[in-house]
């Protein structure tokens, strides 16, 4: 068999919340898990940027844009905040499309991410039912040069490789 190979990327960031905004309410929230006693991002929704990044891919192959009406819709008619729908809604109009790997890189002076590289990449592994081997994930502090990198916010990019039967051979 055949098939059309094509990567996708896909882009989100988020600035920290302030004290008035976390109150207490809040958790970061990266692929998915609760990293604990750390400074959430600001949002509507928990504003999961290695999960937005991830639904703009997927939205890039697909063609049809989840984050934006879908997800608002989702978030602020039916107070659903958690990125795992907002992808979830995205990878149900994959069709034939196979995701073969992904690749996270998230830009962020703080919290340190080390320890949780693996947890993140597992939990994304999951929720597109790949192997946890296909998920790779880096961290950098993009040495101050942007605001994330001064400690002001996250950013996540990601590349998806994804396949599907080429129908015409």
């Amino acid at each position: 068999m055949s098939y059309i190979y094509v990567s996708t990327i896909g882009q989100d960031s988020h600035r920290f919340c302030s004290a008035e905004e976390q109150n207490g309410q809040r958790e970061l929230v990266l692929g998915g898990l609760v990293i604990p006693g750390e400074k959430a991002l600001a949002g509507n929704s928990d504003a999961d940027v290695v999960l937005h990044a991830l639904t703009n891919a997927v939205s890039g192959l697909t063609g049809i844009n989840v984050l934006g009406a879908s997800a608002d819709k989702l978030c602020l008619d039916q107070g659903i905040t958690d990125s795992r729908e907002y992808l979830k809604l995205a990878l149900a109009d994959l069709g034939k499309w196979q995701i073969c790997h992904i690749s996270i890189s998230i830009e962020a002076k703080k919290p340190k991410l080390m320890p949780w590289i693996d947890d993140i990449r597992k939990s994304v592994a999951d929720l597109f039912g790949i192997t946890a081997g296909s998920v790779t994930m880096t961290a950098t502090t993009g040495e101050g040069l942007t605001d994330f990198g001064r400690g002001l916010g996250m950013q996540a990019l990601c590349i998806i490789s994804a396949r599907k039967p080429d129908t015409d051979i």
